[in-house]
């Protein structure tokens, strides 16, 4: 996984003057998109876009140096289709106007260097975690589609949690007669298309079942048979939980023999009523790395 992240920064940078492909990323890393920002926000500390708006950025100041180079030429070449979106972008990261660049080089500018993965051994911290296999199942619930958000509360799922209906809350434990037989959240079906975080992805809040059906009027999602690597950490809430998804991209994947498989990222957590020591799951599917 790390060599195949390293891979990946060096196709990005080696694409910072043109189109970055997602699909060529998702070839290196053999992971999706939205699983690789992940991993990479996590790894990194930032989000994979403003890592590669620094970079261009940076290249941006260096060629600004030179007398030969242009503010308009320097705007198109990293992607930007206005000089004033470009002059507002590097502005607001560098501190001075891009005209101004010649003029302060001897004053001091800014530089945003290439990043590099190296994994580290933190020792002291377990992992609590099991591998399960697992028959074709269904999700039933409700379902939205939300804006991809990595970082704290995403209000449209807040918004879907308060519009199920006593009713439909009712036909969700009448059907749901899988492991943990309660309330999970599924995220699902993430844009692929798109360098930003701002597409979109398919969220459920939902139980599981092997039933047919019919279910009321609940959405269904149907989900086949996979290895799943089971989370479980305990803890303040949603610290821990947060907590927990940074280890499994930066600690466990790494280091294990298993990699991601395309399939809904599945949550739970146990009882809300002691925020401070909350009982939650993360669940993956994986398959043993070839």
């Amino acid at each position: 996984m790390q060599s195949s992240m390293n891979e990946a920064l060096q196709y990005i940078e080696e694409h910072l003057d043109t189109e970055i492909d997602e699909k060529e990323i998702e070839k290196i890393t053999g992971t999706s998109i939205y699983h690789f920002r992940r991993m990479f926000s996590f790894l990194a500390g930032m989000t994979l876009t403003a890592y590669i708006r620094n970079r261009r950025l940076s290249n941006a100041m260096f060629d600004l140096l030179r007398e030969d180079v242009n503010v308009t030429d320097t705007a198109f070449k990293y992607g930007y289709h206005s000089v004033d979106g470009f002059s507002r972008a590097f502005r607001e990261w560098a501190g001075c106007k891009p005209s101004e660049v010649k003029h302060q080089q001897k004053q001091q500018l800014k530089a945003f260097p290439k990043l590099t993965f190296q994994l580290t051994i933190q020792g002291g911290a377990d992992m609590n975690y099991r591998i399960v296999e697992k028959e074709a199942f269904k999700i039933i619930g409700v379902s939205k589609r939300v804006p991809m958000q990595f970082e704290g509360v995403n209000p449209e799922i807040e918004k879907l949690a308060q519009s199920i209906t006593e009713s439909q809350k009712g036909k969700m434990h009448e059907h749901a007669n899988l492991e943990p037989r309660q309330v999970i959240n599924a995220s699902y079906h993430f844009d692929e298309g798109r360098m930003k975080e701002e597409g979109y992805l398919e969220h459920m809040i939902g139980v599981l079942t092997d039933e047919e059906g019919p279910f009321g009027g609940l959405d269904v999602l149907e989900v086949p048979a996979h290895t799943w690597a089971i989370f479980s950490s305990q803890g303040p809430f949603p610290q821990t939980m947060q907590e927990t998804w940074a280890k499994i991209a930066a600690e466990w994947f790494p280091s294990s023999d298993y990699e991601l498989v395309k399939a809904p990222e599945i949550s739970f957590v146990e009882d809300y009523s002691n925020l401070d020591n909350v009982y939650s799951e993360i669940w993956m599917a994986v398959r043993k790395k070839g």
